[in-house]
């Protein structure tokens, strides 16, 4: 059945953008990491191109690992909290959401309820919870851990943080706020609750003292594709932003975390899944892979080397780059994709040098999604959407703003043509513009 939707867009964002060697284009603001204007610019640029939102990435701690690399690849070591950028962005903008990633390993439920719907009403209904549980090691040592907590303990203890914050949120109902200058009476008690939480992990009394937000409550996002992080999804996500690996993994998996929604009483349409794809667009593919290729030869060695190494978990430091891949280097299994990972192997066997295969897999890891003219770029989109692979995309763009800037020229005019995107927002808030419904108050919906 062909869909009478459109596709949603999303802006992700690393300060100078996905590449590690983003940060040596010419056109990038290497200063951009503590200045506001260059991540407002790419916002407003966002904005005016009517995309839904702009995901900020985070990890709360520096990296830790080969310090020679890591002093090449300012990512982790210099940037920005991500609230405190969306408190600023919510006041700049006027249309665009805005998504930050924070953990539920390192917050306490009632800290994360206010702070985001303080930016919701902030923005008049703009924000979005990117809900993690962390993956890095180096975060539990900033707070008071040696290292990550087990993975079943991190989603156990995720899971009841979402809960409490959903509870926080409804602490008023709508309609609460009776604002009654002549009776002296400023909120009807009777629509103020508290939520009284006690459970495994978290004690939480309760109530928020913020009144409902704008979207009833901000939009929840999630990324992970392990068992209990498609179960979470199913249960409380709003967006998913998957791996774009193929197109029929990332069909399968749609339909996977869909057709749990109503076990959970949800509608699958309050859920969009949004492959994160990183575009490289040229007037000619020549173009575009010339686009690939200098950022490729923009990256040392040594930061390929540190990315070959976390993908495998291995250490590579001083294995020869003009040498062949020790084979005895090799893991059993991946990391991350299976398939990108056989390609390596297979890459590998054929008698290439360390020095190849670092090019090889930065060209595989750093383009993983679509290399290309604007039409091919919009036949990709288009196949992915159509077959229900995706509902939308978050572009992970090799370089800000200039990667932004290339796709809105060539890619987005092809997009409308075909009547994919939208001209203009639909709604106010995120919530609408996404399609998504207005979640009830338990509360409301306990006594009605």
């Amino acid at each position: 059945m062909a869909r009478t939707d459109k596709m949603k867009l999303g802006t992700f964002v690393y300060t100078f953008g996905f590449h590690p060697a983003s940060w040596l284009h010419p056109a990038s603001n290497v200063n951009g990491a503590n200045d506001f204007q260059h991540l407002l610019n790419v916002a407003k640029r966002s904005e005016a191109a009517k995309f839904d939102f702009m995901f900020m990435a985070d990890s709360p701690a520096a990296a830790v690992g080969d310090p020679d690399a890591l002093a090449r690849i300012p990512t982790k070591m210099n940037r920005f909290e991500p609230l405190s950028l969306l408190s600023a962005l919510s006041v700049t903008t006027q249309n665009l959401g805005l998504v930050a990633t924070v953990s539920t390993s390192y917050y306490e439920p009632y800290n994360v309820a206010r702070l985001f719907s303080s930016i919701d009403h902030l923005s008049g209904g703009r924000a979005c919870w990117n809900v993690v549980t962390s993956d890095h090691d180096e975060t539990g040592y900033n707070f008071n851990r040696e290292g990550l907590d087990p993975h079943a303990l991190r989603y156990e203890r995720g899971n009841e943080f979402v809960d409490v914050v959903f509870g926080l949120w409804d602490s008023f109902e709508d309609g609460a706020l009776l604002l009654d200058r002549e009776n002296g009476i400023y909120y009807d008690k009777a629509k103020h609750h508290t939520l009284n939480h006690k459970g495994k992990h978290f004690q939480v009394r309760g109530p928020l003292n913020i009144a409902r937000t704008p979207q009833g409550r901000p939009v929840i996002a999630q990324a992970g594709g392990s068992e209990p992080g498609i179960d979470m999804a199913a249960r409380t996500a709003e967006i998913v932003f998957s791996l774009a690996s193929s197109i029929d993994r990332n069909r399968a998996f749609y339909e996977n975390v869909k057709a749990r929604m109503p076990a959970y009483g949800r509608d699958p349409n309050d859920l969009k899944i949004m492959p994160g794809v990183v575009i490289n667009v040229g007037e000619t593919k020549a173009e575009a892979q010339a686009k690939v290729d200098y950022l490729i030869d923009k990256m040392h060695p040594d930061v390929g080397r540190l990315m070959l190494s976390e993908f495998l978990e291995v250490d590579l430091r001083g294995v020869p780059l003009d040498k062949p891949f020790p084979m005895d280097r090799l893991p059993a299994a991946p990391k991350g994709s299976r398939a990108l990972f056989d390609e390596l192997v297979d890459f590998v066997r054929s008698g290439r040098t360390v020095g190849e295969l670092i090019r090889h897999y930065a060209e595989k890891h750093t383009g993983n999604g679509m290399t290309g003219t604007p039409a091919e770029i919009a036949d990709f989109m288009e196949e992915w959407f159509e077959t229900r692979a995706a509902d939308g995309f978050i572009l992970m763009f090799p370089t800000l703003p200039a990667s932004l800037d290339d796709f809105v020229r060539l890619v987005l005019p092809e997009l409308r043509r075909r009547g994919l995107f939208r001209k203009e927002y639909e709604g106010s808030t995120l919530r609408e513009n996404l399609g998504l419904s207005m979640p009830a108050n338990r509360f409301a919906k306990t006594r009605a």
